[in-house]
């Protein structure tokens, strides 16, 4: 791989950006070395600027389930800048998304626009706090919903990839009563409610979490969570900026068969462009501006740019439903990088959700953030490194998702388990000399 051109503009970025980077998670502090940067893509592959080319299992983190530069989207944004690009007035398109929203995610009745999914989940806290008259949060060790100040507690993503457990800058008062407890712990949700249940307004939760990498929930954990939150009057709140739409129409909500108060949305609604939003029953919608009075606005939500790709993706996600291929593709990836590196006998294991999932370097399942933060880490940085060598790009780091699109194919796996194979093989060869 040439890597020239790329170094240069990484020492151009350093000079004007913070780490070099607009987001940590796009850092390779974690895994070594430094970022390829980025030309352009197509389908499921990459083209960085010293024209090396990657198969890229990361989909700029989940929004483009139909690839980079699908047609009808590309057409869907170009039909818009004929129109303009923001008008910061009513669009129809805007209630046309809506509409779509509403139809497909089980939990809403109601749904307003915003430009991200931090934007999203800090909304609807509000929200919630306002509707329940309780100021308490109940959130989930290693679940990120967001760098909102009050939801920085345990938080998975970059802040886990960077051994940041909080941040700095957020004062103590912020997150005083925001509860952290271990994912998939019954009996510490319990406790928690029996000791705070009265001051707690909600509880949030990613159905799938997807940043301590995936850990999916154990049977009747999520059952739990909305049994106990409607006994105790506290609203239930669903992340689904990474799973809405990308492992079902109706998200994992639908899959779960377990409807929440609220939910948040943002990736793939976007298409590929910032766009977010978040809604749940009518009464507890209402109660925001203008009809009611919780405050919250935004000069870009639901800016006609992102609505013309977000619909364009779902209809095509209408008409061709691709989750059975994502599915099938996934497994066979998943259950391939594990079989291969515990052939070389490595400690590994692929857990996957639907058409999402992760390689930890962990010696039996990770049942939460915990288990998560256990795995081997330089080993997944020496692997990491290795297959961007190869023209692999995955996440740079063992708390991320991998993200597949339509594109994603057979032969593309294959290939894939192919290189995955040597390079398991040339670690264990490294480990053992």
């Amino acid at each position: 791989m040439k890597r020239e051109r790329s170094e240069r503009e990484w020492e151009r970025a350093q000079n004007v950006l913070p780490g070099g980077v607009n987001s940590p998670v796009r850092s390779y502090a974690a895994v070594g070395g430094n970022p390829p940067f980025i030309e352009s893509g197509k389908g499921c592959n990459l083209f960085d600027v010293d024209g090396n080319e990657y198969i890229d299992y990361v989909m700029s983190w989940g929004p483009l389930i139909l690839g980079h530069r699908h047609p009808d989207v590309i057409g869907a944004i170009r039909g818009v800048l004929d129109r303009g690009t923001t008008f910061g007035a009513p669009t129809k398109e805007e209630t046309d998304l809506a509409e779509r929203l509403v139809q497909h995610v089980p939990s809403l009745e109601s749904v307003r626009l915003v430009s991200s999914g931090t934007e999203a989940v800090m909304s609807a806290l509000r929200l919630a706090r306002a509707f329940t008259g309780r100021d308490g949060i109940v959130k989930f060790d290693g679940c990120y919903h967001g760098h909102a100040d009050t939801l920085l507690v345990e938080a998975g993503s970059g802040a886990a990839t960077l051994s940041i457990p909080g941040s700095s800058g957020v004062p103590k008062e912020m997150v005083a009563k925001t509860w952290s407890i271990p994912f998939n712990d019954r009996d510490a949700f319990l406790r928690l409610i029996e000791e705070k249940g009265d001051e707690a307004g909600l509880v949030v939760v990613e159905p799938v979490p997807g940043n301590m990498g995936v850990v999916p929930p154990e049977p009747g954990f999520l059952e739990l969570l909305r049994e106990v939150t409607l006994e105790k009057g506290m609203l239930l709140l669903f992340d689904e900026v990474i799973s809405g739409f990308r492992v079902g129409l109706g998200g994992a909500q639908e899959k779960l068969g377990i409807t929440p108060d609220l939910t948040t949305l943002g990736k793939v609604i976007g298409g590929g462009l910032p766009l977010g939003a978040y809604g749940g029953r009518k009464e507890i919608m209402d109660i925001l501006a203008p009809k009611g009075p919780v405050y919250q606005a935004g000069t870009l939500s639901g800016n006609p740019v992102a609505v013309a790709a977000g619909i364009a993706t779902i209809d095509v996600l209408e008409e061709e439903p691709p989750y059975e291929h994502l599915e099938s593709v996934a497994k066979r990836l998943a259950e391939g990088l594990e079989e291969r590196a515990r052939a070389a006998d490595l400690p590994a294991v692929a857990q996957r959700s639907g058409t999402v999932f992760s390689l930890f370097f962990h010696d039996g399942p990770v049942k939460n953030y915990a288990d998560s933060k256990g795995a081997d880490q330089v080993l997944f940085g020496r692997y990491h490194a290795a297959m961007l060598e190869r023209g692999i790009y995955l996440p740079p780091s063992q708390f991320e998702a991998y993200f597949l699109s339509i594109d994603h194919d057979v032969a593309m796996v294959e290939k894939t388990l192919r290189i995955a194979q040597e390079v398991f093989e040339s670690l264990a060869g490294a480990a053992g000399a």
